[in-house]
């Protein structure tokens, strides 16, 4: 590569960074904003807090926001300055253990809330028996915050590794954590189990549910009714769909990659695909609003009132210049 090639490379590089910085900065505000609106919403919300089928949604979101606050500033400073700062194996260790334990945690809940809504949908007696909620509804959520932190914690933090192995130029340190490049069992199991499988399973338990949904409407012979089954139906299927369309084209890729070639879309996937993978914590609160009726009647009575409080101030001071005039 001669001067004129590299320098046309490292602009090519820093406009992609400005471009990837501009978008994500601009879909986190809202994405955080409205991620406070709702959490104050189910605080002032007991009953709807406490809904089975919204319990493990309000888990979701709390991952989601610790994403949004922490993890996603530090991809925002990388796409900012063009190199990861401080530039030393120590913070790339705990940046890459924080950001895929909040990856897998993010697919495993969403996998979890996808098995559990067939039971919340057609069972949803078994979860008034305490034992059976707790087996089939709490422990579920405990694996699912619990073994990503265990799993990385001893992939990543307790892996011996020297740490020189990091590229300081590329987001994530070039996800070059050891067990990725010098272990290969482990690898593939971490990109196999902990996001290929979550992945199938909610795309296996959202096909499944619309087909059950549809012959329970046609036989129309359970308790529950058909409203409230399409309601937590599309609820399920709009979350599903947007984890999948984040995380398809980067497992897909590599799957190739595993079964033999390793340069398949290389390139691709560290500058454009794993970049999708933020869209989850970007978009999953616009999809809260959309999916919670009273959620945003609550915003727009919340709306309504500041305005007519605004009228109500312009008003008074309207009349009070008068007065004195």
């Amino acid at each position: 590569m001669n001067i004129t090639d590299s320098e046309v490379f490292v602009d090519t590089k820093f406009l992609l960074h400005r471009v990837k910085f501009s978008i994500l900065l601009i879909l986190q505000i809202p994405a955080f904003i409205l991620s406070l609106l709702i959490f104050f919403f189910f605080i002032k919300h007991r009953t709807i807090r406490e809904a089975p089928h919204n319990r493990a949604l309000l888990i979701l979101l709390i991952v989601n926001f610790i994403q949004l606050s922490f993890t996603l500033p530090l991809n925002l400073h990388f796409y900012a300055v063009g190199y990861v700062s401080p530039a030393i194996p120590t913070f790339c260790t705990w940046w890459t253990f924080f950001e895929f334990t909040l990856y897998v945690t993010s697919e495993y809940l969403m996998a979890t809330i996808s098995v559990q809504r067939h039971l919340l949908v057609f069972n949803g007696h078994i979860l008034r028996i305490r034992w059976k909620r707790i087996l089939f509804h709490h422990l579920p959520l405990v694996f699912c915050l619990s073994y990503p932190i265990i799993f990385y914690f001893f992939a990543i933090i307790l892996y011996p590794c020297d740490g020189s192995q990091y590229d300081y130029t590329n987001n994530l340190c070039g996800f070059a954590d050891c067990y990725l490049l010098f272990n290969k069992v482990l690898g593939t199991f971490d990109w196999a189990f902990n996001n290929g499988l979550p992945m199938v399973i909610n795309a296996v338990a959202n096909i499944m549910l619309i087909v059950r949904v549809v012959q329970q409407k046609r036989r129309q012979q359970r308790p529950v009714t058909w409203k409230q089954q399409r309601r937590m139906t599309v609820q399920l299927f709009c979350i599903s769909s947007l984890y999948l369309a984040a995380w398809s084209p980067s497992l897909i890729v590599g799957v190739v990659q595993i079964l033999g070639f390793p340069t398949f879309l290389a390139a691709v996937q560290t500058d454009y695909f794993l970049d999708l993978i933020y869209i989850v914590c970007l978009f999953l609160p616009w999809i809260y609003i959309g999916l919670l009726p009273e959620l945003l009647i609550w915003i727009k009575t919340l709306c309504h009132c500041q305005q007519r409080h605004n009228a109500v101030g312009t008003v008074v001071t309207r009349t009070q210049l008068h007065i004195l005039q």
